[in-house]
């Protein structure tokens, strides 16, 4: 597939260290060597990266989610394989290739006037890349976990699933923006806007948002609207652990009554290194609690984590908690 790096054992060997009478899970990962193996697969999963920040900068936003793909594979493979971690479920596929981009995206003079627009024109590419790839994987019967990137992905893992399964998706969306600005050049706030006026959206619910962040045009068109809805983390701050997983739980069967994706920015995560890092937001574990829910469902379809936006001083901690979520969304609830 043009614009995919599929990856094999010789791709990977390297990032993880082997030791006597343990397995590691890089060892124990399924691989492909063309997407017509999908179909064939035991697997259940299909992980993949996307190492892009071009639809951040085209929002304004800091660079550095381009760095999340890298991070989380170091620290994933080096896991434990085990009866809980589960790699025999997991097909690691590859990642996007945003080489190019991310290089045509840099030669871009940020004085010029139509800066952002021309790093919009740049992500409607990344756009046509992940929609083919997700439809591709969902119409395998598999169910992708994305890392992203930037928040304008989501538009891609929603508009590639619903082309698969031929009808609109519901979304549930872990965060402290509902990304639902205008229609203006593609970025990163705005990917739930496209994915609303091309039909390939149905219910949206946003989770643990931030009313200092919203803009009160979009407030009222989500009190307005059937569809759309949220529930404020100021509100939620409020309530015991438990109470707001029973909200969490709300959430989610509201949108699980059909075929849904979860996604999760990491800005909603207290003090977590991300694109629009915050003092305020949901504990880390309590965000693993919400995936481990989400796993349960049976008409789930895909996982997408995004927005985490690692330096060389947080990388190691951002790779084990993506790794921590990805394999709390792999976990097998019979254990």
């Amino acid at each position: 597939m043009n614009g995919f790096k599929i990856y094999n054992y010789k791709t990977i060997e390297g990032l993880f260290t082997k030791r006597e009478g343990e397995i590691k899970f890089g060892e124990k990962v399924r691989f492909i060597d063309n997407f017509e193996e999908l179909e064939n697969s035991s697997a259940k999963y299909v992980l993949f990266g996307i190492p892009e920040d071009i639809g951040v900068r085209a929002n304004l936003g800091k660079p550095g989610a381009a760095n999340a793909w890298k991070a989380c594979l170091k620290s994933i493979l080096n896991v434990q394989a085990n009866q809980y971690t589960n790699p025999e479920n997991l097909i690691l596929l590859g990642e996007v290739e945003c080489t190019n981009l991310m290089a045509k995206a840099a030669n871009i003079d940020d004085a010029d006037p139509n800066y952002l627009v021309k790093l919009g024109d740049l992500v409607q590419i990344l756009d046509e890349v992940v929609s083919g790839l997700i439809k591709r994987i969902i119409l395998a019967g598999k169910i992708p976990i994305i890392i992203g990137g930037g928040h304008n992905n989501a538009y891609a893992n929603i508009k590639g699933t619903s082309q698969a399964l031929k009808k609109p998706i519901n979304i549930l969306n872990i965060d402290a923006h509902t990304d639902l600005r205008k229609l203006e050049h593609r970025h990163s706030g705005n990917g739930f806007s496209y994915a609303r006026k091309d039909k390939y959206m149905s219910k949206y619910r946003v989770f643990g948002l931030h009313q200092n962040y919203t803009p009160e045009y979009i407030l009222q068109e989500m009190l307005v609207s059937e569809k759309d809805q949220y529930r404020l983390f100021e509100h939620l701050i409020l309530f015991t652990s438990q109470e707001i997983l029973k909200a969490f739980r709300e959430e989610m069967e509201f949108v699980s009554d059909d075929d849904f994706g979860l996604e999760l920015d990491c800005d909603a995560i207290r003090e977590f290194p991300s694109s629009a890092q915050s003092p305020s937001g949901f504990s880390f574990n309590m965000i693993r609690n919400y995936i481990r829910i989400a796993s349960e469902e049976e008409n789930i379809r895909y996982l997408h984590i995004c927005e985490a936006s690692p330096t060389s001083i947080t990388e190691t901690k951002v790779g084990k908690a993506l790794t921590y979520l990805i394999t709390d969304f792999l976990y097998d609830k019979t254990h």
